[in-house]
């Protein structure tokens, strides 16, 4: 075995298919079969099941696989407290965010990394919450920022900020109301929502609030996707709830008006933010400097009152 045929497995293994990790990896898909067929002759055991959809890990695969992460993560460890030596910290950090979160944060993260740790590589992912608990958990992710997070095994969780949930809608339906003037979630439930598909975070976390006020939404249309959500919206198709900073970037966004949202308590609408590691594999020196330029970052663009 060496160290190139066992990233490439777990690649392959991870995001299961030779071609997506050929992708993930900037390698040929001949170059990676043949070498993670070369560990499976040394082995003498057929570590993937390959079908029309893919690759998954064999049982014997499965095997290798807990231990490949461990020798990997092993090996970044070693790179990084030579690395340290040196003067710096090195090593890949993969992280995870929503969509909305990372127009606020990817652009200041990945500035503010390539200052503190010149050395190191950052890879940003976007996905729902949902999904990045699991990749979080399977190793696919070495930190993800999850919307309303909840406590399971073999990760851990800490709270991190909370973001500004609005009534988004188009501007000439707002009249001559001012930006910031308040809704009440009754008001809101009344109105014809696009709104993402269940489990969504924010949806789950809307209907929990409306279900404290009293009310629940009226789910014009339900599709997943900030950039869909708002082309309905502006084609007159519903209002939405999403975070601030979804309408950053956004190609048209005076077209929009943005109001805040005000709960049962009285107070304006947020959603919490956690960040997710992983408890079985400890952190290492660059993840833990990611995660220290996260937390600040957050709390500068996200904790702000809207």
């Amino acid at each position: 075995m060496d160290l190139r045929q066992l990233e490439y497995f777990v690649r392959v293994a991870e995001l299961g298919g030779f071609t997506r990790a050929a992708i993930a990896l900037g390698v040929a898909q001949p170059a990676l079969s043949r070498q993670v067929r070369l560990l499976e002759v040394e082995l003498r055991q057929t570590l993937l099941a390959r079908n029309g959809r893919g690759a998954v890990p064999t049982e014997a695969g499965q095997v290798l696989l807990e231990h490949a992460r461990g020798i990997l993560h092993q090996v970044d460890r070693a790179r990084e407290e030579l690395a340290r030596l040196r003067g710096g910290l090195a090593g890949r950090v993969t992280l995870g965010l929503p969509p909305s979160v990372a127009r606020a944060l990817a652009v200041p993260l990945l500035q503010g990394f390539r200052q503190q740790l010149p050395d190191a590589r950052l890879s940003i992912t976007e996905a729902l919450s949902t999904g990045m608990q699991e990749q979080v958990a399977s190793g696919r992710l070495d930190i993800a920022v999850l919307y309303n997070a909840q406590p399971v095994p073999g990760l851990e969780i800490a709270p991190l900020a909370s973001d500004a949930l609005l009534l988004v809608r188009r501007a000439e339906e707002a009249g001559h109301a001012a930006p910031d003037a308040e809704m009440t979630l009754p008001e809101v439930a009344r109105l014809p929502l696009v709104i993402p598909t269940r489990p969504n975070a924010i949806r789950m976390h809307i209907e929990a609030e409306m279900a404290r006020a009293g009310c629940r939404p009226e789910v014009a249309l339900e599709i997943d996707g900030v950039a869909a959500i708002l082309d309905l919206v502006q084609d007159g198709a519903g209002c939405a709830i999403l975070s601030r900073h979804a309408l950053a970037g956004a190609a048209q966004a005076a077209a929009f008006q943005a109001c805040p949202i005000v709960t049962a308590t009285g107070a304006r609408l947020r959603i919490p933010l956690y960040t997710a590691v992983s408890s079985l594999r400890p952190t290492t020196g660059t993840q833990q400097a990611v995660l220290a330029l996260v937390r600040a970052l957050a709390h500068e663009r996200l904790d702000a009152p809207c």
